[in-house]
């Protein structure tokens, strides 16, 4: 299992995402800007936090339910909505009432869909030799 597998990609992603999730509750990163190690240039509101949180867990789970073929095809969704989030966030900071800081949201959800991307369509290229 490597970063560049589904597999790898809903494991470390789906545990990231809950630190990301927990230390945006508990003041690390969030909820609010005053309360952010970044302040007002990265934060996460609590809407953002259950977001992480229940993607994060899902991503957990999936990785140790479903089969390889499903999870390419949850890691393909993920990107896309990851490259599409990153997108939109150019033309507006707010989505679904949570908040998204630019460029610092914007470079994180496009980070995050191409590695889904790469890791559901390249596959693990040491793994095909």
């Amino acid at each position: 299992m490597g970063l560049f597998s589904s597999k790898g990609f809903l494991k470390v992603g789906g545990l990231v995402l809950v630190l990301v999730a927990i230390l945006g509750y508990i003041g690390v990163i969030g909820p609010t800007p005053e309360k952010s190690i970044f302040g007002s240039f990265w934060w996460f509101d609590n809407k953002e936090n259950l977001a992480h949180l229940v993607i994060g867990v899902a991503g957990l789970v999936a990785a140790s339910v479903l089969s390889n073929s499903l999870q390419k095809n949850l890691v393909v969704l993920l990107g896309v909505i990851g490259v599409t989030v990153g997108l939109y966030n150019v033309v507006s900071m707010k989505l679904l009432g949570a908040n998204l800081e630019s460029p610092a949201d914007l470079v994180l959800h496009l980070v995050i869909g191409v590695w889904a991307l790469k890791a559901a369509l390249g596959g693990n290229t040491a793994a095909k030799a």
